[in-house]
Parts: C-alpha cells; sequence; structure tokens
C-alpha cells in the first residue's frame, strides 16, 4: 500500500516538485551518518564556518550569550547586541527583540552587510537588540531531561513555540534590562507564535509596545511554495520519516556547509539559489549573490518534523489552528476536545505593522487580506510589491524599505511615552 502510495506521488508531482522533495529528505538522513566532505578549493567565505556570536563580534560588535529555559524544560540560545560598534559602554536604551522564521535561526538578522543587516542597524541606531532561537534549531537543541537522539525531544510544533519559547525569550529579555516593555519583530514563523502566543497570553500582550510583523503568517491555505505539493502527500512524507526513524527536520550540518562552499561556487548559482528556492522560494536578483554561501551556510537551521506535518495541515485546512494528533481520542487527550483549537487573533491587544510582499510564495497575499481584518489594533500595513519571503531579512534594499521606517515608528512611539511622562509629572506636581 505505502508503496502504491509513493509511486502515485511520484507520478503525479513534476520532476521539480520530486527533487525538491528529495533534496529537503537527503538533508534531513545525512545527519546521523556524519558523512565526510572534501571542502571546496576555491576561495571561502569565512563566515560561512562562524557560529551567531562570532558573526556578530567579527563586525566589531558585542555581543552576549544567554541561555534560556522554557516551562517545559527546553533550553534556547539566545544572542544579544547590547550597544553599537562606535559605543563602548552599556546605558539603559529600549530594548528590540528579533525573532526568525521556519527553518531559520538568529544569524538571518547578521548574515548581510553591516549596513544591510537588521540587528546591526538597530544597535548602531541606539537599540539593545535581542535575537531569539526557539527549540529545535542549531541554537537551541537542549533540553534538561532530553537529549536530540532521543525521540522526545522532537515531540512538538510551533504550538509550544508561541506557548513557551515566546514567553521565556520575551521575559528574559525584560529581566536582565530591567525593563517593562520591548519592541518585538517576527519574520514568517516568527510572525506566527506572535499571533498566537499574543492572542492567548495577554500578559505577554502587555508587555510588547508594538509587534511588527514581516512577512506575516496565520493561514496558509493559499501558498504557493513548493512546499504546499508536499503536504498533498502527508500521509505518504511521514510514512517516509517513520521508516527512517527521523524526527528532525532540515538541520544545518555538515552537508549544508558543503553546499554553501563546493555548490555555491561563483560559477554555480544558479544550483545554489535553487536549493533555497526548494525551502520557501525567493528571486536571486534581490539578493547579495556574494552572500550566498554564508546564507546556505546557516540556513536551513533545523526543526522538527512535527512541525513541519503542522504546516502542511494548516495548508490543507486553511485554518489558524493548533496541530492534530491525528484522531478524536488523541485530540481529546491532549485538548479535552476532539478537534484541534483554533487560534483568534481578534484577541490580540498588541499594537501592531505588518510589512507584506505582493511575490511572497509563503505569506500569500491572500492569507494576509484575509489576516488583516483580524488584527484588532492594526497600526500600519505596508505591501511591498516586488517583495518575496527571504527580502524581508536577506533583501539588499530592505533597509530603506523596512528597517529604516520601522526604526522611525519606534522613535515615534518612544518620543510620544517621553512627552507623556513630563507631562505626567507635572500633573502630579499641581
Amino acid at each position: 500500500m505505502a508503496s502504491m502510495r509513493l509511486s502515485s506521488m511520484a507520478s503525479s508531482l513534476s520532476f521539480l516538485n520530486v527533487l525538491a522533495f528529495f533534496i529537503q529528505f537527503s538533508l534531513v538522513l545525512a545527519k546521523p551518518f556524519n558523512l565526510p566532505f572534501q571542502w571546496s578549493k576555491w576561495n571561502i567565505d569565512p563566515e560561512v564556518n562562524m557560529n551567531a556570536s562570532e558573526l556578530i563580534r567579527s563586525k566589531g560588535y558585542p555581543c552576549l550569550e544567554y541561555s534560556v529555559v522554557t516551562d517545559d524544560g527546553f533550553i534556547l540560545g539566545v544572542q544579544r547586541i547590547p550597544y553599537g560598534r562606535n559605543e563602548s559602554k552599556y546605558t539603559p536604551r529600549p530594548v528590540v527583540f528579533l525573532q526568525h522564521g521556519l527553518l531559520c535561526s538568529s544569524t538571518n538578522w547578521i548574515t548581510n552587510l553591516v549596513n544591510e543587516s537588521f540587528a546591526f542597524i538597530l544597535a548602531d541606531t541606539g537599540y539593545d537588540v535581542w535575537l531569539g532561537n526557539v527549540r529545535g534549531n542549531t541554537y537551541s537543541q537542549k533540553h534538561i531531561h532530553y537529549s536530540p537522539k532521543e525521540d522526545a525531544f522532537w515531540d512538538w510544533s510551533w504550538d509550544e513555540m508561541a506557548e513557551y519559547d515566546l514567553p521565556a525569550m520575551i521575559n528574559y529579555a525584560l529581566k536582565v534590562t530591567q525593563r517593562s516593555q520591548l519592541y518585538y519583530v517576527g519574520h514568517s514563523q516568527g510572525t506566527m507564535i506572535g499571533f498566537a502566543g499574543f492572542s492567548q497570553n495577554k500578559e505577554l500582550a502587555e508587555k510588547v509596545k508594538t509587534f511588527f510583523a514581516l512577512a506575516p503568517v496565520s493561514t496558509v491555505g493559499d501558498m504557493t511554495s513548493p512546499l504546499r505539493y508536499l503536504s498533498y502527500f502527508l500521509p505518504e512524507i511521514e510514512y517516509l520519516f517513520e521508516l527512517f526513524g527521523v524526527k528532525e527536520f532540515l538541520p544545518s550540518d555538515e552537508l549544508t556547509k558543503w553546499l554553501a562552499t563546493d555548490i555555491c561556487s561563483p560559477s554555480s548559482e544558479i544550483f545554489c539559489s535553487s536549493v533555497l528556492f526548494v525551502i520557501c522560494g525567493f528571486d536571486v536578483k534581490a539578493l547579495n549573490k556574494t552572500r550566498l554561501p554564508v546564507y546556505l551556510a546557516h540556513t536551513p537551521s533545523g526543526t522538527s518534523v512535527q512541525n513541519m506535518v503542522h504546516f502542511a495541515q494548516m495548508v490543507q485546512s486553511d485554518l489558524f489552528q493548533m496541530y492534530d494528533y491525528g484522531s478524536a481520542e488523541k485530540n481529546k487527550e491532549h485538548y479535552n476536545v476532539t478537534v484541534p483549537p483554533l487560534y483568534y487573533p481578534e484577541n490580540m491587544t498588541t499594537p501592531t505593522v505588518v510589512y507584506s510582499g505582493g511575490m511572497d510564495w509563503l505569506a500569500d497575499p491572500k492569507d494576509v487580506e484575509k489576516l488583516l481584518p483580524r488584527i484588532p489594533k492594526l497600526l500600519k500595513h505596508t505591501m511591498i510589491p516586488e517583495y518575496d519571503h527571504l527580502d524581508f531579512v536577506w533583501g539588499i534594499n530592505a533597509a530603506d524599505k523596512v528597517y529604516h521606517p520601522i526604526i522611525d515608528m519606534i522613535r515615534v512611539t518612544e518620543a510620544e511615552e517621553r512627552k507623556a511622562d513630563i507631562k505626567l509629572r507635572f500633573d502630579n506636581r499641581l
């Protein structure tokens, strides 16, 4: 029966989609075997082999590292750039928390040039920048009880990121900086856990001054990414992963660094860009082509198979819904209802600014249009017609189109708060 399903899958999908699946599947299977690779002879960018903290320090910025423990025992690696490279010491300042997207890590915000990377721009503008990493990626593969080699370590999806990871990281950043609120910037999955977490946890929502949602994701019924085609064959894909005992999806390891060095050579830009296209689709013309090896060395950064199954379920249901455990009995066990509960962005009280792309295959414009009326405190929506999903973190003009406008909005908010504080103090003296 399984072989018939797999045969049907191969005959139904185009060559590109089949190739896309097996590239992803081979990346997943490669890690347990620790395959040796011969590094390329051409000039390798040293940033290919750096971790997030090394990338930050190599640019002349200070970097602090923290281990944040969630209520369910995961240990998340968080980086912090407390001040800019032209400063010598820390002084209290507004906190901006940057949260990466699906299959990514904190490196997304720091792998472009200094004047193009949001984290560096924020630090140089005078903000305390925190870079989050959710469970299961390169920087968050520890648990107080489980090892990544154990199945129990991977028993989660983005539901748990919204319920546990997001509040743990935000509360930790506020505790360390001794502030009551921060600014939250999410990209892709980072927006999804924001919409879910802030709508479910009112106390957490009150700690966010403004939620900046880049390439926002809630429902994904209209997504046109190649990942959509894989969702049609969810049982077959789950069968393959179960067959090979694989729980981790697309980890960042020696294989991806081999692709970054041997495959992403100056003469093979087309194939290199195709690997990233397989993950979420993008237009290489909008990116700094010299950075492709660095992007690929750090992305994908891994997640759980269950998380990808959750995304596939959402493609099929077109609902902003919790993970479906596959039967009424199992759902009843987890949720006390037979059908997975829905998330309601309508319950979110956080002021929100949305940036979307007209060419985005994951956060499709049709899905974004469904989301916007559901955001109660939508301050502004900017749609950039030529932008796709990755342009918001890697686009060569993202600084002008996205980052500096966000900084301007933060400045206005801070100025209004200072003015209100002065007025309050003056009124209290009367």
